[in-house]
This record gives C-alpha cells, sequence and structure tokens, in this order.
C-alpha cells in the first residue's frame, strides 16, 4: 500500500487545488441531486423517443461535466497549455461520443429478438451485449493510440503491473462497506444483476452454467470500462496536460453510474479518482481491473446474500 500512498501525495502536491476540488465536488453534487430527485438520465438520455435522442442525450450527460471540470482549471492555474493542442479538443469531445456510442449501440438486437423468445431472450441479449461492446470501445481506442501514441507507450494500459497485493488490499478494505449496501433496498433492487436468469427456464445443469457464463460476461464488460476511463482518457491526456486530467475523468467516470444506486454513483467519483491516479503513474489497468472485478462480483455475492437474509 506504500506506492499508493506515495502516488496520493504525489498527486495532492502537484495537482489538487482546495477551490477547484470544491466546486467540482459542488457541480458532481448537483448533477447527483437532479439525477436521482428528478430523473436527470431517465428523462433526457434513457428516455430518449429515438436512437439519436438517445445518443444526444448521453453525449451531453458525459460530456457536460467532463468539459467544464477540464475548463474550471483555468480559473486555478496560470499555465494551461493543454487548450492550445488539438488533440486536447479531440479527445474532450471525442470520448463522450464513444461512450454514448457503447451505451446505445442496439443494431444487432433485432437479430436477437428474431433467434430468441422472452424470457430466453434475456439471457442472450445482455450477454451478446457485454461482450459486443468492449470491442466498440476498443476499436476507436486503438485508431487514436495508433495514430497518437504508438512510437511513445504501449496500447493504453496494457504495461505489465509490478504486485498486485495492494489492489487486493482494497478489495478487502471494500468488503464491509459491500456488506453495509447488501442491506440497502435500492441496492438489492439493481444486485445480484443475474437474478433476471430466475425468469429463464430450464433444467440444474443448464441453469447453473447460465449463471456462470452471464457473470464472465458481466464481468468482461468491465474491460472496456477500465480499457476507456484509466487506459485510454489517462494515458492519452498524460503527456498533454499532466494530473490536471484526473478530476475530470473522475467526473466522467461518475455520470456513467447515474443509472445504479445513489452510493454507488457517490462512491465512484472517488473511486475513480484513485484509479485515475494509480494508472497515471503505473502505465497499468490491471490493478484496476482487479479491483473493478472484485468489487462487481463481491456485489453480486452481495445481493445474493442480501435478499437471502430478507425472506
Amino acid at each position: 500500500m506504500s506506492d499508493i500512498f506515495k502516488y496520493l501525495k504525489a498527486y495532492y502536491d502537484r495537482a489538487f487545488h482546495p477551490g477547484y476540488f470544491v466546486l467540482v465536488v459542488a457541480l458532481m453534487a448537483t448533477l447527483i441531486y437532479l439525477n436521482y430527485w428528478h430523473q436527470l438520465e431517465r428523462k433526457y438520455a434513457a428516455g430518449g423517443s429515438s436512437w439519436w435522442s438517445g445518443f444526444s442525450g448521453y453525449y451531453l450527460l458525459y460530456a457536460i461535466p467532463f468539459v467544464l471540470a477540464f475548463l474550471l482549471q483555468l480559473f486555478f492555474t496560470k499555465e494551461a497549455a493543454w487548450v492550445k493542442n488539438p488533440w486536447f479538443w479531440t479527445i474532450l469531445l471525442l470520448a463522450p461520443a464513444i461512450f454514448a456510442f457503447r451505451v446505445n449501440f442496439n443494431f444487432h438486437q433485432l437479430l436477437i429478438e428474431r433467434q430468441w423468445a422472452m424470457p430466453e431472450r434475456l439471457f442472450y441479449q445482455r450477454c451478446i451485449n457485454w461482450v459486443l461492446r468492449v470491442f466498440v470501445v476498443l476499436l476507436p481506442i486503438l485508431v487514436i493510440w495508433w495514430l497518437k501514441d504508438r512510437g511513445t507507450q504501449p496500447f493504453y494500459g496494457t504495461a505489465p503491473l509490478q504486485s498486485v497485493r495492494p489492489y487486493l488490499w482494497m478489495l478487502v478494505l471494500m468488503i464491509p462497506l459491500i456488506a453495509l449496501a447488501s442491506t440497502q433496498a435500492d441496492f438489492l433492487h439493481t444486485y445480484p444483476k443475474a437474478k433476471v436468469l430466475e425468469q429463464v427456464p430450464g433444467g440444474a445443469w443448464i441453469t447453473r452454467w447460465r449463471y456462470i457464463i452471464y457473470e464472465l460476461c458481466y464481468g468482461f464488460d468491465f474491460v472496456s470500462i477500465e480499457f476507456f476511463f484509466r487506459g485510454f482518457l489517462i494515458l492519452a491526456l498524460l503527456r498533454i496536460c499532466g494530473m490536471q486530467c484526473i478530476l475530470p475523468v473522475a467526473c466522467f467516470y461518475c455520470t456513467i453510474h447515474f443509472g445504479k444506486p445513489m452510493g454507488e454513483a457517490i462512491s465512484s467519483f472517488f473511486g475513480g479518482l484513485l484509479l485515475g491516479i494509480i494508472s497515471f503513474h503505473t502505465g497499468s489497468i490491471w490493478g484496476g481491473l482487479l479491483v473493478h472485478l472484485g468489487i462487481a462480483w463481491m456485489m453480486e455475492l452481495g445481493g445474493w446474500l442480501g435478499h437471502f437474509f430478507r425472506r
């Protein structure tokens, strides 16, 4: 854990500004309030009447805090050479579009509907969605890396990890928080995600394998998230604006959790900040992926246990 504390101290010494941090937290608190008390995402993004309205809604949901968090820095720093870098503006405006496209990627849905009837369709729909969306994200990121960074660093986040011990300790520290969350109604309304399979008929052997495949596909979805946020956004912006990219990326990361329980959305901001700092220093997403997968599967287990003890 000593290395992680060193990374946090370096961020505090070199990039942390109390006034800027308070403004960003106020921005995210306002968005969280609008989302959980006035259905921001449900009304203006997920509630779109067409593919384009859904894409536009999610683009704005992601882009507004991401862009504002960068622009607010101009009030607190004398050096902002990154605003003159074309790659900065390309990534700033393109990244929310990539993720909004990922969320709205549904061009294969008609094939799934023709192949499987409900409720079996639920299983195939979610598993196929999670796998396909990994490639929807990775392909444009690969193009950007090839054009911008292939001569200066390996593909974003693929540097080897020195040790897994700090990340295992992070998972241990999360256990009591997840146990507490597993007693909350909004958490149990969302988790475990695999409870949807209770609606799908089948024998014991088939059901068992469906659960395993479902959880593996669910975990595979986090590969694209880690490559996007801790790989692409942190490491592509590292050489442009240094540590100043970490907090805006955490804002963006928080907004993708607006469809989940509020506590999870709030914690994702601080978790995204921590994982961004680690990725910045290590050049690797593997530790963050280990933490992300561990938390995701512990939340699934917590959901099952929470429902079991509420019976």
